[in-house]
């Protein structure tokens, strides 16, 4: 059973997709910061990171570049996608996902990032 990293500083976004993916059969860990993020990657192997774009304390991006030193896919969630790109951010290097996404197209992300190589 593929194990999720979730990332998301949104409680309710983050329940949320919790049980998308349990539901789904992945097994998730949850954390609500980048750092957090970060520290669950040196402990823990995964087969996906799901960020949130902005968070508390830095972005998804950023978590996403750590991930894939360890050759780790990621699926960026954001609703500020403009505004990350207005910022400079070239997001066509990270696999984003428009906020707000439906289970299925979360769920079809998912699939398709585990079975896709970075």
């Amino acid at each position: 059973m593929p194990r999720i990293l979730l990332v998301e500083d949104d409680a309710e976004v983050r329940l949320l997709v919790e049980h998308v993916l349990l539901d789904a059969d992945y097994e998730v860990d949850s954390v609500e910061t980048l750092h957090g993020g970060l520290k669950a990657l040196d402990r823990r192997i995964y087969d996906l990171v799901v960020a949130d774009g902005r968070l508390s304390d830095g972005t998804g991006m950023a978590l996403a570049d750590s991930a894939r030193e360890q050759n780790i896919p990621t699926l960026i969630m954001t609703g500020y996608a403009f505004v990350l790109a207005a910022s400079g951010l070239d997001l066509g290097q990270y696999r984003v996902l428009l906020k707000p996404i439906s289970p299925d197209e979360l769920l079809g992300s998912v699939a398709k990032a585990l079975t896709t190589p970075n």
